[in-house]
């Protein structure tokens, strides 16, 4: 619904400051380009403080190694000791499930295959893990403080006052609390040398730590990306 103020703040014109004497200045109200271009730039600050937000990606690799040489690739099994008591659940036939067709997908798009017959050329292994962790966030804004932030911008010349008190409320303040951090790590072994070669991780929140696979399979992609070996066209 529009706001009974927009159309008098669409007719009021800005005041111009600073006017030299003698000289006459001409201003125009914003054209629906200027307007348009805008938004547009504003939907892109958003989109970049969005992605800015979303979880990286984080590769560590051993130097000097021709992924050329690997074609094949077979899963080998892991234990991993951890003191975090939900560790024996993430790793399931469950998750097996879910994760392992994701990541052998994306293996498959670089040409990467299991091996069905003698030594593969890599050994592939993933950890899981949920932990606790800690984050700050904003508390919501209290509806009985009125809040009015006017700022000032300059078009063309002019100082146009800008107030967004209908719709915008700072936060009422801060605060810490914990919840669950889950961890996908992929590691890829040379099965010659038993080194490690590559390693890709991925952490997010996670709400149900019993269907972390599931979350974590849609960040597969996400982590091969990073791959030295690329999608094949």
């Amino acid at each position: 619904m529009r706001s009974p103020d927009c159309g008098r703040a669409a007719a009021a014109r800005p005041q111009p400051i600073g006017r030299k004497r003698g000289r006459r200045r001409t201003y125009h109200s914003p054209t629906a380009t200027d307007m348009q271009r805008h938004s547009i730039t504003a939907l892109l600050l958003l989109l970049l403080g969005w992605l800015g937000a979303c979880s990286s990606v984080n590769v560590q690799e051993q130097a000097n190694v021709d992924y050329a040489q690997y074609r094949t690739y077979a899963w080998a099994e892991t234990e991993v000791k951890t003191d975090n008591t939900q560790g024996p659940a993430l790793r399931s036939q469950l998750q097996d499930n879910v994760l392992r067709p994701a990541i052998e997908g994306e293996l498959a798009k670089r040409g990467l295959t299991p091996a069905t017959t003698g030594k593969p050329d890599l050994y592939l292994t993933y950890h899981l893990y949920v932990e606790q962790a800690e984050r700050t966030v904003a508390n919501p804004p209290n509806p009985a403080v009125p809040i009015s932030y006017p700022y000032l911008v300059s078009y063309r010349g002019a100082i146009i006052p800008v107030n967004y008190t209908r719709w915008y409320q700072a936060p009422s303040g801060y605060r810490t609390e914990t919840y669950q951090e889950g961890m996908l790590v992929l590691d890829f072994i040379d099965a010659r040398s038993n080194n490690m070669i590559w390693r890709g991780s991925v952490s997010d929140a996670v709400n149900n730590p019993a269907r972390a696979g599931e979350r974590f399979a849609e960040s597969a992609r996400d982590i091969l990306d990073k791959f030295p070996v690329k999608e094949q066209k």
